[in-house]
Order: structure tokens, then sequence, then C-alpha cells
């Protein structure tokens, strides 16, 4: 079974209770943005109104606003988003000084190993990759910044999941619904338990062929200056290329290294 990544999948991210400090009006228009996907990228009024739970009336008036400042278009029936909606994710990138400084170092590992390599970071039970090192086509979808994925079963979620204290790391991947994906996927809790236990003891993550069937990755944490988790760095690869016991032995050391190098960049791009 194939999983789709989609950049405003954000439904197993709880959100607050309405209230003085909450904008509903606004908290409906992140609605009908994150409605849109690679799977729905163009859709009728009655179709936004219905994933984002609105009526047809309170869809409509979004849309046009969205529409009036550029973020949206419409053919007179469909209504997509334009290119400018890039610039609300573009904001959180540029924002953060961690992803200019891991870049040079992730062509570097991709050189070194030639494997593609990643940054993600946890957003509810899902990791979003906010930097992508490509070298081959590894997956049957395509996975670029914004993209997102279900932390349970993928080597960089559970890097992530490991850093949380334990009641909320089972809390997320009770919420997660763990479901089997390939015959190697791990959905049992307990068993997901011992994973995460074995992640934060030996600081890095091995996951095979869990996601999707051929794909392997391997994961390490990256730690700001007072040592939290901050993101995480992976390599993925082909299992019929590059078998688990091949990239263990060959990458796992080039990746720590990474990690560390990217760990240690920003720490003194804090201090500064």
């Amino acid at each position: 079974m194939a999983i789709a990544a989609s950049p405003l999948n954000t439904q197993n991210t709880p959100g607050p209770l309405p209230g003085d400090s909450y904008v509903q009006s606004f908290a409906r228009g992140l609605e009908v943005i994150r409605s849109f996907s690679a799977q729905s990228p163009r859709q009728t009024l009655s179709e936004v109104a219905a994933r984002s739970g609105l009526s047809r009336a309170g869809a409509r008036r979004i849309l046009l606003t969205l529409q009036t400042l550029g973020y949206a278009d419409s053919d007179g029936k469909h209504f997509s988003l334009t290119a400018r909606i890039l610039d609300l994710g573009f904001a959180y990138l540029s924002s953060m000084p961690i992803w200019s400084l891991a870049e040079p170092v992730m062509e570097d590992l991709v050189e070194q190993v030639r494997e593609s390599c990643s940054a993600a970071v946890l957003d509810g039970t899902d990791i979003v990759y906010v930097l992508r090192v490509s070298t081959h086509k590894i997956m049957s979808i395509t996975l670029g910044v914004g993209s997102r994925l279900p932390a349970y079963c993928t080597s960089m979620g559970r890097v992530l999941l490991a850093a949380l204290p334990e009641e909320q790391a089972m809390a997320c991947l009770e919420a997660s619904l763990p479901e089997t994906l390939t015959r190697h996927t791990v959905t049992d809790l307990d068993a997901l338990r011992q994973k995460l236990a074995q992640t934060r003891k030996q600081g890095w993550c091995l996951v095979n062929q869990e996601l999707e069937e051929g794909l392997v990755s391997m994961a390490a944490p990256i730690h700001d200056r007072a040592g939290r988790t901050v993101a995480a760095l992976n390599i993925s690869g082909q299992a019929n290329r590059t078998s688990a016991k091949m990239m263990q032995d060959s990458m796992l050391q080039p990746l720590l290294q990474a990690a560390q190098t990217i760990s240690r960049l920003l720490a003194v791009q804090n201090k500064g």
C-alpha cells in the first residue's frame, strides 16, 4: 500500500478550542487552504466546503478573499491555489537559519554516500519535509519541501518521537492510528515503544521498507544549542541497490557526522 504525501494534510494535528484568543474566521481560512492537496489541486465550491467543513457561503467568502489577495485562482467553476501561497511556507523557512546552514552539509553528504538526503520536523503525528537533496527518484510518491508523512513508520519520525517524553510520544503514536502500509510496517504500539526506546538509546534509527516496499532510510537527530532535538536528518535509498545492512555499515557514520556538523553550526548561529 502506497501512502500519499501531501503538503497540506494537517488533520491529525490537534487545534485549540474557540475562545477570546481564537480567531475563528482565520482558522476557517486555513481549513480552506488545507483542503487543497496533490490529490485535489482543483476543486469546486461544493468540494471545498465539504473538505473544510464549512457552508457553501462561508467557503465562497474565503475563496473569493484568497482570490482577491492572489493566493487562489478560478476558471469560473474550479478553484486552485496559486504560487503565491508558497510565500507562507517560505516565510517559515527563511526565518529559520538552520536550513540555510544545513543545505551545503546535506549536499556534501549526498556526494559522499550517493543517496538522497532530507531534513524534517515533527508536526502533530506527521513529519514535514523542510529540505531535500535528491539523487534519484526512490519512491512512488513525489517528496518536496512541505510534504508530510506519518511519523510512526519513518526513520525521521521515530528520531523525532524518541526525543519527546515517553508519555507524549506514545500519545502521538496512538493518535496516528498506525496502519499496515507494507508487509514490514510495525503497527503494534508496544513494538513501536520498543523501537523508540532503541532509537533513543543508540541515537539514530533505520527503517527498512515500512513506509513503502523497497525503501530503506536511516535518520539522526539535529540538536540546538541546548541539546534539544529540533529536526531530523536522513538518507534514503532503494533496498535492491542499498540493503539495510549496507546502509548501516557504510553510511551511518557519514550521516551522524553530518547531523553533528549541522548541530554545531546551529549552536554557533544561536550563540551569535
